[in-house]
């Protein structure tokens, strides 16, 4: 899809985000970053081309020069429609002619660039063909917190995406379960999820009975029964910024274990939201979720990390996972998801975005974290 992200980003919040990017890179010892399509891309443009195909696109930003975006000819009306295309300087090659030259004559000859993790390796490789005296780190490795910090109006939108997913929760509640496929009910999700304003669904998780101990099932035909619990994991993108939350429901009554279980998830996620404040290490976040379920037993059975970041995407920096020593600044917002899985029984894993603020942070994901029963 064409386009940029929506109101209320335009070309000067797109500027700043470039210069913002260039001082990143400086700092990092870079000699400038080159953006593939991709979620850097639209962050830093507002531009996602109609389709990526072997045709080059790349954003060229350099300290010292005017940012440049290299099109293809046929694809440059609609780069000239993106919300950022006013900062940019468009540059763009007809087919037969050599992009790779043309991206060549903006850096520098020598340097170590930050490269887009969405680059083609068929591009990387012909732009060191052409700079053989340049090389290339890539931006997750280069800088991780290029978008990991959002401003007032993107939190918002990220909130806004929350309450469509807790919406979207509320009424998945109220249908019923036993009787229906585990794919039935990913594509009433998928259904809501657009109801309630998404443009696009990247994942719709139903886990149910011994499903539920594989974290990424997606969804099957098994057909969900009485007795079942049943993982929900969900989102996808709405105006340009993403949801992602989980809950965990009981087909009827549940055992006493699998209350006990889900008690336990409940208590160390309250636990990992509680330890979000600035300045305190990502992984501390999992230290805190982690902690509570290990004193509980279950420790072998929470087998992921505590969280990722989200943004543009579903998934991005910053994680939560022990090593990740990156102190959590306000603005930053993650998933906090610990769970246990049972092999061959069932699992349970609970969900909230949380955005970090001045004093702690902030869920934006807000439906009841207790055990739900639904028919």
């Amino acid at each position: 899809m064409t386009g940029s992200t929506p109101a209320p980003f335009g070309a000067a919040d797109y500027s700043a985000r470039m210069e913002r990017a260039v001082r990143s890179a400086a700092g990092a010892g870079l000699a400038g970053l080159l953006v593939a399509p991709g979620p850097d891309m639209v962050w830093l443009t507002g531009y996602t081309p109609t389709a990526v195909t072997e045709r080059l696109t790349a954003l060229v930003l350099v300290p010292g020069r005017d940012p440049v975006l290299v099109v293809p000819t046929l694809e440059a009306p609609d780069a000239e429609k993106a919300a950022g295309a006013a900062a940019l300087t468009l540059r763009d090659w007809t087919d037969g002619k050599d992009p790779y030259s043309v991206t060549a004559d903006l850096l520098h000859h020598s340097g170590r660039f930050g490269i887009s993790d969405t680059t083609w390796a068929m591009h990387l490789l012909a732009l060191q063909r052409a700079l053989p005296g340049t090389s290339y780190v890539a931006l997750t490795d280069a800088l991780p917190m290029l978008r990991a910090v959002k401003d007032a109006a993107e939190v918002e939108l990220l909130a806004a995406a929350g309450a469509a997913a807790d919406a979207t929760f509320e009424e998945i509640r109220k249908v019923p379960f036993a009787g229906r496929r585990e794919s039935d009910l990913g594509h009433d999700l998928a259904g809501l999820l657009r109801r309630f304003g998404h443009s696009r669904v990247d994942f719709t998780i139903v886990g149910s009975g011994p499903n539920g101990a594989n974290p990424h099932h997606e969804v099957g035909d098994r057909v969900i029964r009485r007795g079942d619990t049943v993982v929900l994991d969900f989102g996808g993108l709405k105006d340009g910024y993403g949801s992602d939350t989980t809950r965990t429901v009981h087909v009827g009554e549940p055992t006493e274990e699998e209350r006990w279980v889900h008690d336990i998830v409940r208590a160390a996620q309250e636990a990992g939201c509680r330890a979000v404040r600035p300045g305190v290490p990502c992984q501390e976040v999992d230290r805190a979720a982690r902690a509570v379920i290990s004193d509980a037993g279950y420790g072998e059975y929470f087998i992921h990390r505590t969280g990722h970041g989200i943004g543009v995407t579903t998934h991005e920096p910053p994680y939560m996972i022990e090593g990740e020593e990156q102190p959590l600044v306000p603005g930053m917002c993650f998933s906090v998801e610990p769970g246990v899985y049972l092999p061959g029984r069932f699992g349970v894993r609970i969900e909230d975005i949380v955005t970090v603020t001045e004093d702690g942070g902030r869920r934006l994901n807000n439906t009841t974290r207790e055990m739900v029963i639904v028919d």
